[in-house]
């Protein structure tokens, strides 16, 4: 009876660690931390530095119609014979009262084709900062869904260590049964307080590392460190099979960080093409109203050029830009070598990953419940001693706790992949 009792006790607790989250999957989500979509909408709302960038972002692109706008025409104003001389009068600077009054409008206009060069370089300034508005958003919602991992992993190390205290806590009352009868040594219980002993400190680490993660998941939201969350129900579906050809074709044509290292390139030779269109002269367009203090007012036209004298200059300022563009590509393809690297790292760290929780599941976790049950059996029978027992029983420990730890780092090897790639997966 006693020997059924134990099994029940055990395959319950090991059940609610396999599936440590599934069972509560249709169970009502709570207001913050039982759902990461939750979490996730809460930082898109309140988290302050995505609210900067987002900012930023938005600053940059007013700078797009200014780059291209003519440039502010200049008004001058001008008294000539302001002492009278001519007309034998005193001295004034009132317009009108002097020998001559002049009023002058003049606008400069840039040479053809400048001032669209002008707005192309800002626009693609602005897309590099939207750019890293998107890269923001992507960092943080990485680190929220690594932190709630890391919650979602302590809170499961807590689960599982107070379920083997359950069981360990039943295997120490037989011991004691079957000590006072005589039919085991005193060591036994003493192993057994022992091992009860020594579970409990690992659970009290174990809160100790719920608390942390509750912390750290609060900060990124942000929140107050103590802020209080619902446990986490559980994590999300895992894909089934990730081509690492086909990841970094996504990563390719949705990172922003290679967008943003493209809008560098092309506003590089964009400047480039501004530096050349220097070659060529701009150009002054003045409309002049003259007004003599006796006689009939009159208009004149000013047009003038200014001489792109100075051509060495030009041709060092033209290489410059040369050297920038090449530069601005060779940073392009840096970064595509780059991220391949990256995804190649996560990708092997995740598919390792897999395969360990699948011979955990599949293999370990059954062949240790069945050490388990026949050194229950040898132990009732007197055929194997206590320390057989407690091995048995912390090799199914053993062997959740890895499990747990396998199936967060998938989960946090996909959080980064999808960091990389710039996109859920």
């Amino acid at each position: 009876m006693k020997q059924c009792l134990m099994r029940g006790l055990l395959a319950s607790a090991l059940g609610c660690a396999v599936l440590f989250g599934e069972a509560n999957a249709q169970a009502t989500e709570a207001s913050l931390g039982a759902s990461l979509q939750g979490l996730l909408s809460y930082a898109r709302e309140h988290n302050p530095e995505l609210a900067a960038r987002s900012l930023e972002a938005e600053a940059n692109r007013e700078r797009v119609e200014p780059a291209g706008a003519l440039p502010d025409p200049r008004f001058q104003l001008e008294m000539m014979d302001f002492t009278n001389t001519v007309s034998g009068g005193g001295a004034s600077l009132l317009p009108g009262a002097v020998g001559q009054t002049r009023y002058r409008i003049i606008q400069s206009v840039p040479f053809w084709g400048k001032r669209g060069l002008r707005s192309g370089v800002a626009e693609a300034l602005a897309e590099q900062s939207a750019r890293v508005a998107d890269r923001t958003a992507l960092e943080i919602e990485a680190r929220i869904k690594t932190a709630y991992v890391r919650y979602y992993q302590a809170d499961g190390q807590s689960a599982i260590l107070g379920e083997t205290l359950a069981l360990l806590d039943g295997l120490s009352r037989l011991v004691e049964t079957r000590y006072s009868v005589g039919l085991v040594p005193q060591q036994d219980a003493i192993r057994a307080h022992s091992e009860l002993t020594a579970l409990k400190i690992e659970r009290v680490e174990a809160e100790r590392r719920r608390r942390d993660a509750v912390a750290k998941l609060n900060t990124q939201l942000p929140r107050r460190a103590d802020a209080p969350l619902d446990a986490p129900t559980r994590l999300p579906d895992v894909p089934a099979q990730l081509d690492l050809a086909a990841l970094f074709e996504r990563a390719r044509s949705l990172s922003p960080s290679l967008a943003r290292e493209r809008l560098g390139a092309d506003a590089a030779a964009k400047s480039r093409e501004l530096v050349y269109l220097n070659r060529y002269p701009d150009f002054g367009v003045s409309l002049t109203n003259s007004r003599p203090q006796s006689g009939t007012d009159s208009w004149d036209l000013m047009l003038e050029v200014n001489i792109p004298l100075q051509q060495s200059s030009r041709r060092a300022q033209e290489r410059e830009a040369g050297r920038r563009v090449d530069a601005a590509r060779s940073q392009v393809a840096a970064a595509e070598a780059r991220l391949n690297g990256q995804l190649g790292e996560v990708h092997a760290a995740l598919e390792a990953n897999v395969d360990k929780a699948r011979l955990l599941r599949g293999t370990l976790l059954p062949q240790a419940l069945a050490n388990f049950d026949a050194a229950m059996a040898g132990y009732e029978s007197g055929r194997v001693n206590f320390n057989t027992l407690i091995e048995a029983e912390r090799q199914i420990l053993r062997a959740r706790l890895a499990l747990l730890d396998a199936d967060a780092e998938i989960h946090i090897s996909l959080a980064e992949l999808e960091l990389l790639v710039g996109a859920p997966l």
